[in-house]
């Protein structure tokens, strides 16, 4: 790895209305690693990872990739920056009016002026790099949800980008289409050298993959570590657990997937009957939903 990172991201703050989903997060990924960036359900990992694309902006604070501040590009310098990664989203999200092959020679004709048969070639290639070549001329509706994964992979590989990002790439899979994708990752970052930065919360996926891992916790990032360091973390003895401070037995606790700890104490301290007598709510106005246009 070299010593300068290929993405910085520096005090990094989001805001939806006055939600802060992205709290003063601090973030550096170094060339050819493969990054985890995990954590609950509306921790803001996704947010992060738009960030990161450059599909959102922050509200506060820097995000850099390739030493490029991604606020400051305009449309042409945010788009040469764009065919240098790919990304597979969780869905796949694969045009359904196209096959396999055109989906994946799709980026290769809009940014390149490579002879047709050349693509042709270059599809071919990239799909049986997943094992999806035989399925060229398939429809995403005729495929399977992991062979979906596969053809966004497959897509997202089309301009040999130096950095990949995945967005959740093992949800919804069984375990055998898990762990082939998980390999497929492995290998992309071992034969390309492609730096690969993993949003999930898959934990069994997480620590196959990882070189290091990022942990966010309500909008704030509370560990970044090499992998080793969170199996240790994992793997202590209830009795080492008893000295961990609250923040360590959090990530300990998601990281086990244990039912009781920090996690499960922070859901029950919240009053329910407040809730659900609605003390905490804004009051509904009273009236009809629509409102007569007589006079």
């Amino acid at each position: 790895m070299n010593s300068e990172p290929v993405i910085t991201i520096r005090d990094l703050v989001c805001r939806f209305g006055d939600q802060t989903v992205l709290d003063g997060v601090n973030l550096n990924v170094q060339e050819g690693e493969v990054l985890v960036i995990m954590g609950g359900s509306g921790s803001g990992k996704s947010t992060l990872l738009r960030h990161m694309i450059g599909t959102f902006i922050p509200d506060e604070g820097t995000v850099e990739l390739f030493g490029q501040d991604l606020a400051t590009l305009d449309e042409r310098g945010m788009n040469a920056i764009r065919r240098q990664f790919g990304v597979l989203f969780q869905s796949g999200a694969l045009f359904n009016s196209m096959s396999v092959a055109d989906n994946v020679s799709l980026s290769l004709r809009e940014h390149t002026d490579l002879d047709p048969d050349i693509i042709e070639f270059i599809v071919k290639i990239k799909l049986e790099q997943v094992g999806l070549r035989e399925s060229s001329d398939k429809f995403p509706s005729e495929i399977s949800g992991g062979m979906k994964k596969r053809a966004g992979l497959a897509r997202a590989l089309a301009l040999d980008p130096k950095m990949l990002f995945y967005d959740e790439p093992s949800a919804g899979l069984d375990p055998v289409t898990s762990a082939s994708i998980d390999q497929l990752i492995l290998g992309l970052a071992k034969k390309a050298g492609a730096t690969s930065i993993v949003v999930t919360h898959e934990m069994d996926s997480a620590f196959v993959i990882a070189d290091r891992m990022a942990m966010l916790d309500k909008g704030k990032m509370i560990m970044v570590d090499r992998r080793e360091a969170f199996e240790q973390l994992r793997d202590c003895s209830d009795e080492v657990a008893k000295e961990l401070d609250e923040t360590q037995l959090l990530i300990r606790q998601f990281l086990r997937g244990d039912a009781d700890g920090p996690l499960t104490k922070r859901k029950e301290e919240s009053s329910y009957a407040e809730d659900l007598l609605g003390l905490n709510a804004p009051r509904l106005t009273k009236g009809p939903s629509v409102q007569s246009s007589k006079e």
